[in-house]
């Protein structure tokens, strides 16, 4: 059939709706004579919901109903641990009447308009017992520190660790040792689109809600455990949504929008019920980007081989579980990068504090890794007198290498050959000595002595698909109508359209793989009361995966079609290779199906008065296997980056005794068109995975893991000061260079 679509700049199949103002979002529905939801948010770190009364809200003209705690079938849901009140207040389950951030969900009201419920939250009279808060994360592992869930004994709720090798041994043969204490920031994710939901019960019966989300079926098992019904009773719609980057795995408004329908519904009230977060509501309720609290050590010998490597990694998880724990596992590998060390040891905690709840975020736990494991190789480069690249090329893993888990590198592996591209390109060359830089960095500008400019690189590879044998699967649905011939092809599909592109992607693949024209290929998608399970947007997951899916469903319905069986009708589930669990002593393992490889350089500028990095230039290298639509692929790359600039110079979520000092765009700062580097060059490579459909690697995170640490490098390059925290802000700045007090 050969390749008529894949490799091809497709428009995709959403612009002109984008465009047009056409496309249907979340926000943008409505139903006839529906009602308006707002939540009361706790707005206080820690406390015990003592009281809740809405006697003064419901007497408000327009208010329909009000919801508390008692109205909760199961107040509980999680990601993996029901560990969150859907409403926190006295009821039958214990611990339930306390909130833990200042996000959590004290009380709802169903009105007329969204204007009325807010007026009716603010006449909700709310008994509080303030309880002491814990915001430290190394306060928070203190035996007496007070327990946020107390039924636990310990606010420790995972330890996951990774030992290969003779660690002392292994610094005994290292003739230099680099210790660093690193704190990677939490971050928003800023998505354009708040979070949104719209319940109503359908035609059949069922409980029925359209809102922003990443993965149905996940969404689908929280919302029916909550409300105490059958999962076949709750269906869960995805419209186009503005953005994820992660953040949209854990529930927010789901839950207590279907509540809403649902209690009307029983008081013979049957009308649609919507909620839309302001923008200040999604920031303080919604999760973050871990922050780290990272001790580590690492030796090499003179030679520049890397002997063996130590990490204690704390994860401040936040008020409940959500993803920490997955996301935090896949740290654990990031936190050595893509380097062969033989001794190695890393011990990582996650606790619950007071902060608001931490999440997935695009990279998945790798970003703070990666920070971690490319200053420590770039420090090592310093205090050995090697050039960075010189010292990468000698530790980088290789086809055949073993992982720092013990199991031998998903096939495929392409990290060197990104590291070489990104460095040729980013003014590095190779000579008998090795690799070296051009000079040229550090030395103040002649045109304005204050300023300094630095260049930094790193590397690092992102795992695709869960890991440590999560019990991975796609599932697919293939129908064929016709004549003589194909005439058009239906595909069902459970991945949602979060911005990214997916929808364009799987309808090329599609067509290649049944060897029709792209324009008799229909979506059906993200509706679970339609599709099967196609496993969640996320971790670099769904073009590797539903790819898969859709080669291996496509040859059985074409099977079925020379057949003469018409109409075709094929539910498929790809199963990848199988992954396994972390030994219970060791921790070693086979964790994941497959990994994309990426390196990156930055160029920065610094002003030594005011403290301000200006990141001008970014070198970015990538192998993506083969790329599905390449334009496409270059805006994944391109966005991500910018995203990644404001990560490691602009965007400071501050919060204080678990208290948001940054609840707004106002104060929390994103990149801005100011703010983006005046030159972007991506190199992408597309060396093919074996295991992914067409060669194709995941691709949407990888270009978000490691520009930070390139941009500290860089900025050590030009000021000799060693960051160990950021964002680089001026005052974070002004204060390494000693120009500013410190408090």
């Amino acid at each position: 059939m050969g390749n008529r679509y894949i490799g091809q700049s497709v428009v995709r199949v959403d612009a002109l709706s984008k465009v047009r103002g056409e496309a249907v979002y979340a926000t943008d529905l409505s139903r006839p004579n529906q009602a308006y939801l707002k939540v009361l948010l706790a707005r206080r770190p820690h406390a015990v919901v003592k009281r809740v009364d809405t006697t003064r809200a419901e007497a408000l003209p327009g208010v329909i109903a009000a919801l508390t705690s008692k109205d909760v079938p199961a107040n509980e849901f999680g990601y993996y641990t029901y560990d969150q009140p859907v409403l926190a207040g006295p009821c039958a389950k214990p611990f339930a009447d306390r909130v833990r951030y200042v996000g959590d969900r004290v009380a709802g009201i169903v009105a007329e308009s969204e204007e009325i419920a807010a007026r009716a939250l603010a006449l909700i009279d709310v008994e509080y017992e303030d309880l002491p808060v814990e915001s430290d994360v190394e306060e928070a592992m203190r035996p007496d520190a007070t327990l946020l869930h107390p039924e636990l004994g310990t606010n420790v709720f995972d330890h996951h660790f990774l030992v290969n090798g003779d660690l002392e041994a292994g610094f005994k043969q290292a003739d230099v040792v680099v210790e660093s204490v690193y704190n990677t920031p939490a971050q928003e994710h800023a998505f354009l689109q708040t979070e949104a939901g719209l319940a109503y019960l359908d035609e059949q019966g069922r409980l029925a809600i359209v809102t922003t989300g990443q993965w149905g079926v996940k969404d689908r098992k929280q919302i029916a455990h909550a409300l105490d019904l059958a999962e076949d009773q709750v269906r869960v719609i995805y419209p186009m949504t503005g953005g994820a980057f992660g953040g949209r795995e854990d529930i927010s408004v789901q839950i207590i929008v279907g509540l809403a329908a649902l209690k009307l519904h029983e008081r013979g009230i049957d009308r649609a019920v919507k909620i839309v977060w302001s923008r200040e509501e999604s920031i303080l309720a919604h999760c973050k980007r871990h922050p780290f609290r990272v001790y580590t050590r690492w030796g090499a010998t003179r030679e520049g081989k890397i002997t063996a490597a130590e990490v204690r990694l704390l994860a401040d998880g936040g008020a409940y579980k959500f993803t920490t724990s997955i996301v935090t596992s896949n740290s654990v590998i990031n936190s050595l990068g893509p380097y062969e060390i033989p001794n190695l040891r890393v011990d990582a905690y996650d606790v619950y504090t007071n902060n608001v709840p931490r999440g997935a975020f695009r990279g998945f736990g790798g970003p703070q890794g990666v920070y971690i494991a490319e200053q420590q190789v770039n420090k090592l480069a310093e205090a050995l007198g090697l050039d960075p690249v010189e010292l990468r090329m000698r530790n980088l893993v290789r086809e055949g290498s073993l992982q720092c888990t013990g199991a031998p590198f998903p096939p495929g592996v392409s990290t060197r050959e990104v590291t070489e591209a990104c460095a040729r390109e980013a003014g590095w060359s190779q000579g008998g000595a090795g690799w070296a830089r051009r000079g040229g960095y550090g030395a103040p500008d002649p045109a304005d002595p204050s300023r300094r400019r630095g260049i930094g690189i790193a590397a690092a590879h992102k795992n695709v698909g869960f890991s440590y044998g999560y019990p991975e699967s796609c599932t697919v649905g293939i129908e064929l109508y016709g004549g003589t011939q194909i005439e058009r092809a239906v595909i069902r599909h459970g991945a949602s359209e979060v911005g990214m592109g997916a929808h364009t992607a799987i309808s090329q693949m599609a067509a290649d793989a049944l060897g029709v024209s792209i324009d008799r290929i229909a979506l059906i998608s993200s509706d679970t009361s339609e599709v099967g399970d196609s496993g969640a947007v996320s971790a670099s997951r769904m073009t590797f995966f539903i790819g898969n899916a859709l080669r291996e469903g496509a040859e059985i319905a074409l099977r079925r079609w020379e057949d003469e069986e018409r109409p075709v009708q094929v539910a498929h589930t790809y199963w990848p290779h199988r992954t396994t669990p972390p030994d219970p002593v060791t921790g070693q393992c086979d964790p994941n199906v497959s990994y994309a490889y990426t390196t990156q350089a930055a160029e920065v500028t610094v002003d030594l008065e005011t403290g301000q990095v200006h990141v001008d230039r970014i070198t970015c290298a990538i192998d993506v296997g083969k790329m599905i639509n390449p334009q496409q692929v270059v805006g994944q790359v391109e966005g991500g980056l910018i995203q990644s600039v404001g990560y490691a110079v602009l965007e400071n979520f501050v919060e204080v005794d678990g208290r948001v000092l940054t609840p707004g765009l106002s104060t929390y700062l994103v990149p801005t068109i100011a703010d983006i580097p005046a030159e972007t060059k991506t190199i992408v490579l597309e060396i093919p995975d074996p295991r992914g459909p067409w060669g194709a690697r995941g691709l949407g995170e990888v270009m978000n893991m490691c520009l930070a640490p390139a941009v500290a490098a860089a900025v050590h390059a030009a000021t000799g000061v060693w960051f160990d925290e950021f964002p680089l802000t001026p005052e974070r700045v002004l204060r390494g260079l000693g120009r500013l007090e410190k408090g």
